[in-house]
């Protein structure tokens, strides 16, 4: 009995520990806008959520680059994909755009409508925050109309 009441006290700090640093990583890391393509917003073993397709700004790239490693970092108010060996972050460059070959996934409760689906005219926008390896990590989703960018209520 006591032995299974330390794993599970070990278990719950471990849990409470990952929680902490990615609260205190919300709270320190650099914080962006993005555009998203959003696809595949079910898997039942995952629960319900959005997987985006993050798009970023790629500086430093070679002319005909079109798959690399890269790092990522928030300047000015953009993602911005820089061409990194070491990165870790693979992205796909099309012209000006970036985009991560790996999505982000943003989980949604069940009873809210999939906010992917969005009428014509309208862009799916997501808020991550920037850690210094690795890809972002999505804090809310907002929509963009008509040039205008407001966070969505997805409670």
């Amino acid at each position: 009995m006591k032995r299974g009441l330390l794993l599970a006290a070990v278990q719950v700090a471990m849990v409470l520990s990952i929680g902490a640093k990615l609260l205190a990583d919300r709270a320190s890391l650099p914080r962006v806008w993005v555009r998203t393509a959003p696809y595949d917003p079910n898997l039942p073993v995952r629960g319900r959520y959005v997987r985006l397709m993050v798009e970023a700004e790629p500086r430093g790239f070679g002319s005909g680059v079109i798959y690399a490693a890269s790092r990522l970092s928030a300047e000015d108010g953009k993602l911005i994909a820089r061409p990194d060996e070491g990165g870790n972050v693979m992205v796909t460059i099309s012209g000006n755009r970036a985009r991560l070959s790996e999505a982000v996934a943003y989980f949604i409760p069940e009873h809210v409508p999939d906010p992917s689906r969005r009428p014509v005219g309208e862009e799916l926008w997501v808020e991550v925050s920037v850690p210094k390896r690795g890809p972002p990590r999505p804090i809310q989703l907002g929509v963009r109309r008509d040039g205008v960018l407001r966070p969505l209520e997805v409670k």
